[in-house]
């Protein structure tokens, strides 16, 4: 199945989601394809070098159709907006294939960049190359590197997708609030719980 249920976000999140994850990046991992060149939402290219931050940089696979993104969205946007203002930069990338999901093409990407109030990139990863570089395989999946470059939390947002009143580990927000006091965050990957990302065909 594609979609992981909801269910799994509001029972026994803490011991699902500690834990590294089977492939992909590990911590202490340089920002992979820097070079790579998105297509963001306001119809110019953009280059992943042009997003990096001067304190971190956050990038977050996300997508239009995702009911797990859905349950996240705000607190994702919220998280995005504030520390884009703290020397961060911070995008969101959509990996997935339109042709599988007519929801995550780029006209109704940009319509949900506009509604939500993004205030960071929402660029489609072209050839979904970015995914593959990264070892992303879920929506949401966040990946924060540090000042230098290197990867120090990769995960979900927080431990309920469901409730906003009920999270108890603000994960994203606590890693983030880490590298902006120039620390390790004490959790560096948690299970990223959501939408498998269908890349696009090579």
């Amino acid at each position: 199945m594609r979609i992981t249920t909801l269910m799994l976000a509001t029972a026994g999140l803490s011991a699902v989601l500690h834990g590294a994850p089977a492939s992909g990046l590990a911590i202490g991992d340089a920002i992979p394809a820097a070079t790579a060149t998105l297509l963001n939402v306001d119809g110019r290219e953009l280059p992943l070098a042009k997003v990096v931050g001067e304190k971190g940089t956050l990038v977050i696979f996300s997508c239009n159709h995702c009911p797990w993104v859905k349950a996240w969205e705000d607190r994702m946007v919220a998280i995005g907006n504030a520390y884009g203002t703290k020397g961060v930069g911070v995008i969101a990338v959509n990996s997935n294939d339109p042709k599988e999901y007519p929801d995550d093409d780029l006209p109704q990407m940009r319509e949900r960049a506009r509604d939500k109030n993004y205030l960071f990139p929402y660029a489609v990863d072209t050839t979904s190359d970015l995914a593959r570089a990264f070892g992303a395989t879920r929506t949401p999946e966040a990946f924060l590197f540090d000042a230098s470059g290197r990867l120090v939390y990769h995960g979900t947002i927080d431990d309920n997708a469901r409730n906003a009143e009920k999270v108890q580990h603000a994960y994203l927000r606590d890693a983030l609030d880490a590298v902006l006091a120039g620390k390790s965050p004490a959790i560096q990957e948690t299970k990223a719980l959501g939408c498998t990302i269908v890349p696009r065909k090579q």
